[in-house]
């Protein structure tokens, strides 16, 4: 009946009736489509969590990435840029650019030589059309080597005009090298006409100098151009003067008071000095400063060493020993006032800037004069005190005129810290230069060529390298110096160092300079560069060559000369920095570390005749460099320190060495206290350069534990990433294979897609910002010596370490500030103040270089 049925279906199944045995539940765990469904949701999970933990992470990968050393990173994770063994950096790559230089492809000797050719067959004084061309060449160079595109309209850019400032400015955005000219507007001079007489009692001459060079033709280059450029001064004071002879040695400071104190009067009188010792403009300061009319500079074969004519050499062309009529020609500008354009001190030479007059220029005219003429007129001072009357005319035309500096980018990972390689092109007072400085900028080309190899092989360095060639060197450092004004905040922000290239062969002897964080820098990567014409033996075993050709007779003032510049040098081999090249701006007035190396003449090589007409080709292919091998050894070494300055993780920079140096400076300032009977306390000076040598030992450590914590975790993610690229591909495979509508995302990603979520970020950072940490207290080491005061009477000078002495100009004097009021002063309180300020700095230094 209808009222007593129940219903079918209740909490105990069917009423009355047992399941069939066949009948199976949808829901039962052994379903197909329950398995199917499942394995949709987990894979829904497993995608869901895989996108949010890689999106978590990511930000975190992108600001390591981004920061400054994020290049780090980039640098050791990527995957393109490779040779077979793997990426092309640190010593792959120095490998590379080494083995590069002895390739078919290269054949560096050869191309050394016709760069040589290329640039020093023609006068190229600085600011002419000769030196404008020689410009476009150093350009074309950078294009073609460093795979520069190019338009048609040459990138040359007045100096101050938007462009010019883009240019520089923007070198840490550059993502590919990069090539222009920048063009400066100082005041320069140029020979007019010139004359030397000697006259007699009535007024007439008596006798005339035959001032220019004289050569047979046996050296065709200078037989050409032997009279093309007059012997003149660059900024020396165009005029006319009258006078009687006197003979003042050397021209040093020491000569002159020497002179003074026998009764000499200096007033109208014409001085006559030879060349060496000191640079030739102070020989011309001191002279003015004593009331003297004009100076006359020659050079001695007493200066020569041994290879001389009175030991039985030829003079050149036809042998080692000095040609008797050839003339150092050169600029006599006030150095160790400042250097640069002397009309726009410490601003840049803009072609609408505001000129004066300038302090570093001399008010009294003067002329470079040969031995042949030098001998005439000290044969005429009989009593070695006074001679004939004279008369010299140096008629001169000064104007604005351009130079160019050119410049070339190869951009780095971490690009706002940029290494500079520089050198000098402009002939702007002697003729050719095959020597100076022909000689460094065929040594930088094949640097150049060098860079490039790697970079065709993939290579990028880890911080920036700017290369430079500078105009106007010969007038006073002119180029360098208006672009370092120009610059100096940006120079400060990012140069960690430069390295120097002034002349590269003149003789047999490796020379070395530099600031002491670059000592052992420079020396090691000398040690490793074989020696360009001695088997088994090192580039850096030639700083003990001293040439072959001996004798008898050698002057005992020029022997003396020469070892004191042996014996400045410090425990490792290396001399302190002065000036007289394009470094100055760096270190002197920015605080950059500053290195140079090259081939020097000894007193026992055949002579080079500096600035003279004779430093061509030919000399240097019968007696300088034949084979050009040390052309291509410098340009190894240069370019080897600029992989090392570039690559390095840390760099490369010894603190140490120069704390341990500053202590061997205040040695030598204590002797001359005590040789000037002055009362100067310097204990608390010492104390403080003894605890920056604790510190500096203490950051020694911290250079190594920090560079090795990273390479430990560089190693491990490199291994994670690994791993994690294998896992991702995995699970793009099992997308794809299950969810056709992500079939399009199945390729393989990209190196920069990857993001290490498996690897314990917070350690990678910090270990990033330690390796940072570590490298900005090394840069602020040089910096630190920087007085914003500068140095008493020269301002312009603003290291408290080191400047060019007030009276050398070339030569190097360590803690100026304090030397110098003991020794020019005799000034105990100047003295004690300047040790006062010094000490300040170290203390400042010290407490940065703290950990």
């Amino acid at each position: 009946m209808l009222g007593d049925t129940k219903p079918a279906f209740d909490n105990t199944g069917w009423h009355g009736m047992p399941s069939p045995a066949t009948q199976r539940r949808y829901w039962q765990p052994g379903s197909d489509c329950r398995k199917k469904w499942m394995r949709l949701v987990i894979l829904f999970c497993v995608v869901l969590f895989f996108f949010c933990f890689n999106t978590r992470f990511s930000s975190c990968t992108t600001r390591i990435q981004d920061g400054e050393y994020g290049a780090l990173i980039r640098e050791y994770m990527k995957h393109g840029n490779r040779t077979p063994d793997g990426p092309l950096r640190g010593r792959k790559a120095e490998e590379l650019f080494l083995t590069s230089f002895s390739t078919e492809l290269f054949r560096n000797e050869q191309s050394a030589f016709t760069a040589s050719r290329r640039y020093a067959s023609k006068p190229h004084l600085a600011g002419t059309p000769r030196d404008l061309e020689t410009a476009k060449d150093f350009l074309a160079h950078l294009q073609q080597e460093l795979c520069i595109d190019h338009d048609s309209e040459l990138p040359i850019y007045a100096a101050g005009s938007a462009e010019a400032h883009a240019a520089t400015l923007n070198i840490s955005a550059y993502t590919h090298p990069t090539a222009w000219i920048n063009t400066y507007y100082p005041i320069l001079n140029s020979p007019l006409d010139h004359s030397l007489e000697i006259l007699g009692e009535d007024g007439n001459p008596i006798w005339t100098a035959q001032l220019e060079e004289v050569s047979d033709g046996t050296d065709p280059d200078a037989t050409e151009y032997a009279t093309s450029v007059l012997a003149w001064h660059g900024i020396s004071r165009g005029g006319e003067a009258q006078g009687k002879l006197i003979h003042a040695n050397y021209g040093q400071k020491g000569d002159y008071d020497a002179l003074v104190e026998a009764g000499i009067d200096f007033n109208g009188k014409i001085v006559i000095t030879r060349y060496g010792a000191n640079f030739r403009g102070l020989k011309v300061k001191r002279a003015q400063e004593l009331g003297a009319a004009a100076v006359l500079i020659y050079s001695d074969p007493r200066d020569d060493g041994t290879v001389t004519t009175e030991n039985g050499y030829l003079p050149y062309p036809h042998g080692p020993a000095r040609n008797p009529t050839s003339v150092q020609r050169g600029a006599v500008q006030f150095l160790s006032l400042y250097p640069g354009d002397p009309s726009t001190p410490g601003y840049p030479s803009y072609e609408n800037s505001t000129r004066v007059e300038g302090s570093s220029k001399p008010t009294i005219p003067s002329l470079p004069i040969s031995w042949t003429n030098a001998k005439v007129l000290l044969d005429q001072i009989a009593d070695g005190k006074e001679g004939p009357t004279v008369r010299l005319v140096n008629n001169v035309e000064e104007k604005i005129t351009p130079i160019w500096n050119v410049f070339g980018v190869i951009p780095g990972h971490i690009k706002d810290e940029v290494v500079v390689l520089g050198n000098h092109r402009d002939d702007s007072c002697q003729v050719l230069g095959a020597s100076d400085p022909s000689s460094g900028t065929v040594s930088v080309n094949e640097a150049i060529r060098g860079f490039g190899a790697l970079l065709r092989n993939g290579w990028k360095p880890l911080r920036t390298i700017l290369i430079a060639s500078w105009d106007g060197e010969e007038y006073g450092m002119v180029g360098s110096t208006e672009w370092g004004e120009d610059f100096a905040d940006w120079i400060r922000e990012h140069v960690t160092a430069y390295i120097n290239m002034d002349t590269s062969v003149s003789g047999s002897k490796l020379r070395a300079r530099a600031s002491p964080l670059l000592a052992h820098l420079l020396r090691s990567t000398a040690e490793q560069i074989p020696h360009p014409t001695s088997e088994g033996r090192s580039l850096w075993d030639a700083h003990s060559d001293q040439g072959e050709f001996f004798g008898e007779n050698v002057d005992a003032e020029a022997t003396a000369l020469y070892e004191e510049i042996e014996s400045a040098a410090d425990n490792i081999g290396i001399n302190p920095l002065g000036s007289g090249s394009d470094y100055t701006v760096f270190l002197q007035y920015i605080g950059v570390a500053s290195s140079e190396a090259g081939f020097t003449s000894t007193l026992h090589d055949p002579v080079f005749h500096y600035h003279s007409v004779f430093d061509t080709n030919h000399w240097q292919a019968v007696y300088g460099d034949p084979s050009f091998s040390r052309h291509v050894a410098i340009a190894k070494h240069i370019g080897l320190q600029v992989l090392r300055l570039s690559g390095d993780i840390i760099l490369p920079f010894n603190t140490t060495h120069y704390s341990l140096q500053l202590q061997s400076y205040l040695d030598e300032v204590e002797q001359l206290v005590v040789v000037s009977s002055l009362e100067v306390d310097l204990t608390s000076l010492r104390r403080s350069i003894q605890a920056l040598q604790v510190a500096s030992v203490r950051l020694d450590a911290e250079k190594a534990m920090a560079e090795g914590k990273l390479r430990t975790i560089l190693r491990k993610l490199k291994k994670r990433r690994a791993l994690k690229r294998k896992l991702y591909r995995k699970l793009k495979e099992w997308i794809c294979k299950l969810a056709n509508h992500v079939r399009k995302e199945c390729k393989a990603p990209e190196d920069g897609e990857l993001t290490d979520f498996m690897f314990p970020r917070r350690r990678l950072l910090k270990a990033i910002k330690r390796v940072q940490a570590v490298n900005q207290k090394l840069i602020a080491f040089e910096r630190g010596f920087i007085s914003s005061e500068g140095i008493k009477d020269r301002a312009w000078y603003k290291h408290l370490g080191v400047a060019p002495g007030k009276w050398l100009g070339y030569g190097a004097t360590t803690l100026p500030g304090i030397t110098e009021a003991i020794t020019m002063d005799g000034d105990a309180p100047a003295a004690s103040r300047e040790a006062e300020r010094l000490k300040i700095h170290i203390d400042n230094l010290t407490e940065k270089m703290s950990l």
